[in-house]
């Protein structure tokens, strides 16, 4: 389980360079609608709706990896003073509840992705993009997340029965 976890670890460490990417990308592209506004030299209106579609995209690109360093948001405060084992379970509540959720959103961006790829739907503002291109990044997102809930509960499973530590706010 291990070696398969570490490679989901590189393919999720891939996820975030391409985030990583594409904030590179939209900022460079906003700078240039910027520049290009004042001088008039091209109209870069469309960059408004790609910076969206990309702020989206990179968002649920970068959520599996930062789920699986523990930099995800999370409130830890109520964990810490617990006694350890009541920690523990709440960890399991949280992960259980995360996979649920993970799956049920996955699922559930599959059925729209693939109802608007049939469908044809369109979106249509500055530019004109096949709506299911907007939707797509959200089930790769969510099916990675519960992938890596599934790696979490077990690394919970094998350590010890106290909350994790990853990324504590409180002490």
């Amino acid at each position: 389980m291990q070696t398969i976890s570490r490679a989901y670890g590189h393919l999720l460490y891939l996820c975030f360079a391409l985030a990583c990417l594409i904030l590179l990308a939209m900022t460079v592209m906003i700078c240039a609608d910027v520049f290009t506004r004042n001088t008039g030299l091209a109209d870069l209106s469309w960059s408004n709706e790609i910076s969206e579609t990309m702020l989206s995209a990179m968002t649920m690109l970068a959520a599996p990896w930062l789920l699986r360093q523990g930099q995800h948001i999370r409130v830890d405060i109520l964990l810490q003073a617990l006694p350890a084992r009541a920690g523990w379970a709440c960890e399991w509540a949280a992960d259980l509840l995360g996979f649920a959720c993970s799956v049920a959103l996955a699922y559930h961006g599959w059925l729209v992705t693939h109802e608007s790829y049939l469908g044809g739907g369109m979106i249509t503002k500055t530019l004109v993009t096949p709506e299911w291109w907007a939707t797509a990044p959200w089930v790769l997102s969510f099916s990675l997340l519960s992938v890596e809930f599934v790696f979490r509960m077990d690394r919970l499973r094998q350590a010890e029965h106290r909350p994790r530590h990853d990324a504590v706010s409180a002490s």
